[in-house]
């Protein structure tokens, strides 16, 4: 089974452990905690194939050239809406990445997000072609 690292990355409050949990334990969290960083493990199937994801939930910001996506977290608060649809595809279009509304609440695209990244990392390295030092494994950003 091939396993995956993810790294969500972003301001704070915008939802990146509400994402992370809904994904991995099926389940909103409405308090806001400040996150310095946690980490998870979940098994998924993604195109039929088994996947190991081990996700890195931080605070901090990175700029690699790896896979990513552009993130609009709270798509279900329409009238609270701070940064327009445009703004976030225009966004990712700057950093040459996807965009995905989401809303981890009302559980909108949250496997979606997770699957992509996946997708994207066997795109740019298949896995009979890695050839990593010490076993590392593909990183990619959220």
């Amino acid at each position: 089974m091939r396993e995956y690292k993810i790294v969500v990355l972003g301001s704070g409050g915008v939802g990146k452990s509400a994402l992370t949990v809904q994904f991995v334990q099926g389940i909103f969290v409405e308090k806001y905690d400040p996150t310095i960083e946690d980490s998870y493990r979940k098994q998924v199937e993604v195109d039929g194939q088994q996947c190991m994801l081990e996700i890195l939930d931080t605070a901090g910001t990175d700029t690699d050239d790896v896979p990513m996506i552009l993130v609009g977290n709270k798509c279900d608060l329409e009238d609270e809406r701070v940064v327009g649809k445009d703004q976030g595809l225009n966004l990712a279009k700057s950093f040459s990445c996807a965009f995905l509304e989401s809303s981890a609440k009302a559980k909108i695209n949250v496997n979606e997000i997770f699957y992509d990244l996946v997708r994207q990392i066997n795109r740019k390295s298949p896995e009979k072609n890695l050839k990593r030092p010490s076993g590392r494994k593909p990183c990619c950003l959220l």
